[in-house]
């Protein structure tokens, strides 16, 4: 009884991230990128949704919920972080337009969403394994794992996009009372 999967899976994740383990390289003087603010909402908004999935998930911990449920809403998780994956490469392909902090925004995120797509694909395998042990705490460690995870990819990446919306307000304002 394995889980159903779809696409290229977790394993495509870091093909589809390209190039993120290179040494990072800071630029200076450049002023923030748009198109790296608008991906950083983007992939913002998918980690809002995987910590939301995540959580879900957790709560089946705490009840009697079947192997099914937690197939579900695994394949549910894998989704959502493929299209993070998705966005965090266009993330990557742009990092060099970025300004030193959007860089470095760029650089924290990988890693923490590669660590969430390899303790999902854990999780994803425990399941495929042995069914019938959602219920042994085991099991539950790895899913409350993958919750917190997913709950420090999205504070993380929502710090960092409300650093840039502070950010260009600040700016704006100083242009509005000419102090530039």
């Amino acid at each position: 009884m394995r889980m159903q999967t779809h696409g290229a899976g977790l394993a495509g994740l870091a093909l589809l991230m390209g190039g993120i383990f290179t040494a990072p390289t800071i630029c200076s003087g450049k002023g923030d990128s748009i198109e790296i603010n608008k991906l950083l909402s983007d992939v913002n908004d998918h980690a809002i949704q995987l910590r939301a999935d995540s959580d879900r998930m957790a709560a089946f911990t705490r009840s009697d919920a079947s192997w099914e449920s937690y197939a579900t809403q695994l394949n549910l998780i894998k989704d959502h972080i493929n299209s993070a994956g998705k966005v965090l490469a266009n993330l990557n392909a742009q990092r060099m337009n970025g300004s030193i902090w959007q860089q470095t925004a760029i650089d924290r995120i990988n890693p923490l969403m590669k660590e969430l797509a390899a303790d999902t694909e854990t999780v994803i395998n425990k399941l495929n394994k042995h069914p019938d042990r959602v219920h042994m705490k085991e099991f539950k460690d790895y899913v409350q794992v993958n919750a917190d995870l997913s709950a420090g990819l999205a504070h993380t990446i929502g710090d960092f996009v409300d650093y840039g919306n502070t950010k260009v307000k600040l700016e704006r304002l100083a242009a509005q009372l000419e102090l530039n």
